[in-house]
């Protein structure tokens, strides 16, 4: 990319991008583990050449363990995906979408009973602001039927699930590359994404030539265009800006809803979703963050 483009215009930009993943899955008519299985599949096959172009001499010096670490975190990702998809067929964009943004509070929780570390008073802080907006959200969302409640659920295991995927990262990292470690998660991600669709017999195709097409649309508008911004910014501006703008996501996917499906979000999911949202705001305030090796694509 022209590093003289504005980086946190693109930022922006790529969060607009982003936010389009919730609408064109709800758009889609395919199994929730198909559209996954595609978007990352088809983002796999896109970036195949230049990753092997340019880090080939790196994957082929990956230790065993290193190799298992990256394919354990492909494989969180993609029930990350799983879950937070299936959760769009049951609940709102609104509740989804901010719902699985709390994996922020999992890292937290994860980082005091497993990886043993501490914990500043800022950060318990600010979970606890996002953990009250997510049992603001369950509470309105119960009036709604147990199928929401469900949606919201799936969206929250999503959210573990991603935090599961950005701790084992944080192992990976330190021997490998962005390029490397992203396409090494990527192919494990879609690999666990087609076992699981043939073990629950779900059709890889036929599908008709619209769901096709935001199959591509989701690996090149919201991953490519849209993640791969985020991590090509983090060379030009602080993390913590990367980090908060992504925020944006559900604000926008909730415009989107309003605008395409007519979905207008109840006022506990409003409420509800302004004080998670400020809470992980808080979060990521609160932590001291190296800045992150850029993706070099």
């Amino acid at each position: 990319m022209n590093r003289n483009l504005n980086p946190k215009l693109l930022v922006l930009i790529g969060v607009v991008f982003v936010s389009f993943g919730s609408i064109l899955t709800k758009l889609s008519t395919a199994p929730s583990l198909i559209i996954a299985f595609y978007r990352i599949g088809f983002t796999s096959l896109i970036l195949t050449p230049w990753i092997l172009f340019k880090n080939k001499k790196e994957l082929k010096s990956i230790s065993k363990r290193t190799l298992l670490i990256c394919l354990l975190s492909g494989i969180f990702l993609a029930f990350h995906f799983a879950l937070w998809l299936e959760s769009l067929k049951y609940t709102s964009v609104t509740s989804s979408t901010v719902l699985v943004s709390t994996h922020p509070i999992f890292i937290v929780l994860g980082s005091i009973f497993i990886l043993k570390e501490k914990v500043s008073k800022k950060e318990v802080i600010s979970i606890m602001i996002a953990l009250v907006g997510s049992m603001i959200i369950s509470f309105g969302d119960s009036s709604l039927g147990n199928n929401i409640i469900y949606g919201d659920f799936l969206a929250v295991a999503g959210g573990l699930c991603m935090a599961g995927y950005m701790m084992i990262g944080r192992i990976a990292r330190k021997e490998l590359s962005v390029n490397a470690y992203t396409f090494i998660v990527y192919v494990s991600c879609t690999i666990t994404l087609l076992i699981l669709s043939l073990c629950t017999s779900t059709r890889l195709y036929p599908y008709p030539k619209t769901d096709w097409l935001i199959f591509l649309a989701l690996a090149i508008v919201c991953t490519l265009l849209g993640h791969s911004v985020f991590n090509w910014a983090l060379a030009y501006v602080n993390p913590t800006f990367v980090s908060t703008s992504i925020l944006g996501e559900p604000v926008f996917a909730t415009i989107w809803a309003i605008l395409i499906f007519s979905e207008i979000p109840t006022f506990p999911q409003v409420f509800g979703g302004i004080v998670i949202l400020l809470g992980i705001y808080l979060f990521n305030k609160s932590q001291k963050i190296d800045k992150p090796e850029p993706l070099e694509v």
